[in-house]
């Protein structure tokens, strides 16, 4: 019998690395063939078209992307209509990959989805490795667990996965419960006893020994973190087999309902931008409308590369990814995630610029 696909899971808050961790590993794969299911929110795929840019993931051998973008919910209350056919086209290519890495939507738990693999068409294929879950250290520090609590509380209320009610920390307790490995990221924006703090904090929060690693917020995760990829993945953990040893305040849970109020919308606009006058104007339509997450692709005047653009409350981050193509239009795609959005008064500000 064939080995089984060894399926790593990440998980962790609205803008705490997940993404770039996934970037890290795909960029120093070490001659792994690796692909990636990326779970969005909102029907631009920003975070897989940023996976792709990096130009690492290879494609299988008849053509098809080894990225795959799901964006029609989270996962957890859509395994069996997203994840399982995914995982049925995965398994098809088990020959030509050695391994399969998943980002959770910043806001989901990743319990219901590691018992998906306890599905005897998954089981037979495919083992969970470990689950990571990636942790914003500066707003852990700032004594909240994302980078902006208000924006997060708001669209917990997106997912059909999650309890409207429950706090914001007890998200934050189960994330870290079923974690394999945490990965304290974004540790140069605090000082060394404000670290120490942090870490202290989230052994508390472990309910079993589990390894803490670091990294930096330049570059999401730099040469410097010198997280090896041996690191993150080999950890042989088949997480679907014990996760009694994980608990979860979710375990009891039942069908949740959807608020239709929280929406994404997107602007795909053929101009260019002053990189400053656009994040200063963003972060006005934050103050100005209920926008929890901006992210998205900026054309910048005399700029031959492609910036990111990505906005978590205050929050700011912004890098050119890569050169555009050649047979690429030179657009400004952004997508808005939030309460009630007005589409209209968005897109009438940013024209104006």
């Amino acid at each position: 019998m064939a080995a089984k696909i060894p399926v790593t899971v990440i998980t962790g808050f609205l803008g705490s690395g997940k993404t770039s961790l996934i970037r890290h590993l795909l960029q120093n794969n070490q001659g792994r063939r690796i692909a990636v299911i990326v779970n969005e929110f909102g029907e631009l795929g920003i975070d897989g078209e940023l996976l792709k840019s990096c130009q690492i993931c290879p494609d299988d051998a008849d053509g098809g992307s080894n990225i795959f973008e799901l964006t029609n919910g989270c996962l957890c209350c859509t395994v069996q209509e997203e994840f399982f056919p995914t995982m049925q086209e995965l398994i098809k290519r088990r020959d030509s990959i050695d391994c399969i890495l998943i980002e959770t939507s910043g806001l989901a738990l990743p319990k219901p989805l590691v018992k998906a693999f306890r599905w005897q068409e998954i089981r037979n294929a495919a083992t969970v490795d470990a689950v990571i879950t990636v942790v914003d250290c500066a707003a852990v520090a700032a004594g909240t667990f994302a980078s902006d609590p208000e924006a997060v509380a708001a669209q917990r209320q997106a997912d059909d996965s999650l309890e409207h009610e429950t706090p914001l920390q007890e998200l934050f307790e189960d994330q870290l419960a079923c974690a394999d490995l945490v990965v304290l990221n974004k540790t140069d924006l605090v000082d060394a006893e404000t670290l120490l703090r942090v870490e202290e904090l989230i052994k508390q929060e472990l309910p079993r020994v589990v390894k803490i690693v670091e990294s930096d917020a330049y570059g999401g995760l730099s040469l410097r973190s010198q997280l090896d990829p041996s690191i993150l993945l080999g950890f042989q953990a088949a997480v679907e087999d014990n996760l009694d040893s994980r608990p979860s305040h979710h375990d009891t849970e039942e069908e949740h309902t959807h608020d239709e109020e929280i929406t994404s919308t997107h602007l795909i606009l053929d101009r260019a931008f002053d990189p400053e006058k656009l994040q200063k104007q963003l972060q006005q339509l934050a103050h100005q409308q209920e926008i929890y997450r901006i992210k998205g692709f900026v054309a910048v005047p005399n700029k031959s590369m492609r910036l990111v653009m990505q906005g978590v409350g205050t929050r700011f981050d912004k890098f050119y990814d890569r050169p555009w193509l050649p047979e690429e239009a030179r657009q400004t795609r952004l997508v808005f995630i939030g309460r009630d959005l007005k589409s209209s008064e968005i897109e009438s500000q940013l024209v104006a610029l």
